[in-house]
């Protein structure tokens, strides 16, 4: 289908653009690399396509990933691709590497952004479950050029829905500094390959005491509720205690408890509520053996 008419503009600052989307409202979109977008465009009744297009290619440093503080900071422009060959975001973040080159083709990763794949705020979103488990936070510029910082946990509230105000735009994700014996995992599982999208994705984080019990567990599913969302319940059967296989089993079955999952063309609730606890063992056990645990 072609795309419906549209005006696309071009601003320099993104004080500019959070300027133009509040003036033009529910009739503007902002776009990153567009690979959502122009798609959903192309499906919506022309009654319902974004009359503006607000494009940020023109505002600098919007595609950077820097070291803050020993943490990340990656920016609103910042590439699927440049995020999977960043050293530094294998070093102190391998899930999240490890789940942008797990995102779609080589085409659509060079083209979309991580920030554009969280403001998509779909609940299989691949970046959504690592960047959870590492405690990631968003920066929101609104106009005037106010600022506010929303943990990630707090920013999906549906399907297609952020905590996103009138005329604010993501500028950038910030991911804090890692624990010091710290392990990290992702996996995926799809109906047919890393092409379609997530039917369950998981993604954990196990960091070790000198005694080797589980100082801090987290533990994040996507694709089996609302929202990527944290499996609390199950982060407490580990944490405290030596990460055993008997205790990760226990965790894991109690992360799939956690979800929330429906049946829909691409998998059974049943079937994903049993994978979250084949891929939730299976990560953890990867997690602790990373940070140097038993499991």
């Amino acid at each position: 289908m072609p795309l419906p008419r549209f005006r696309y503009v071009a601003p320099e600052s993104l004080e500019a653009a959070c300027e133009l989307l509040a003036e033009h409202g529910d009739r503007a979109r902002v776009m990153a690399g567009g690979t959502d977008l122009l798609l959903r465009m192309k499906r919506l009744p022309r009654a319902g396509a974004p009359e503006v297009v607000i494009g940020l290619r023109g505002v600098p440093g919007l595609d950077t990933i820097r070291i803050d503080d020993g943490g990340l900071s990656i920016g609103a422009l910042t590439l699927l691709a440049s995020v999977a060959g960043s050293t530094d975001v294998n070093r102190l973040c391998p899930a999240l590497a490890s789940a942008a080159r797990s995102t779609a083709t080589v085409q659509i990763r060079n083209m979309g952004t991580v920030v554009g794949n969280l403001c998509n705020a779909s609940p299989a979103a691949d970046t959504a479950t690592p960047l959870l488990v590492y405690g990631a936070s968003v920066l929101l510029v609104r106009p005037g050029g106010e600022r506010r910082t929303v943990p990630l946990e707090d920013f999906f509230l549906g399907p297609g829905r952020t905590a996103l105000g009138p005329g604010e735009i993501v500028a950038e994700v910030r991911v804090p500094p890692p624990c010091g014996r710290a392990g990290s995992d992702y996996q995926r599982l799809s109906q047919r390959s890393r092409v379609d999208i997530a039917a369950v994705c998981v993604s954990t984080l196990v960091c070790l005491d000198r005694d080797g019990s589980a100082a801090r567990v987290r533990i994040a599913l996507g694709a089996v509720a609302p929202v990527p969302l944290r499996a609390k319940s199950a982060e407490r059967v580990l944490e405290g205690r030596p990460p055993t296989a008997e205790l990760v089993a226990q965790a894991a079955a109690a992360a799939a408890r956690e979800a929330r999952p429906i049946s829909d063309v691409r998998s059974s609730g049943e079937y994903r509520r049993r994978m979250v606890e084949v891929l939730a063992r299976r990560s953890l056990v990867r997690s602790a053996s990373l940070a140097g645990g038993a499991a």
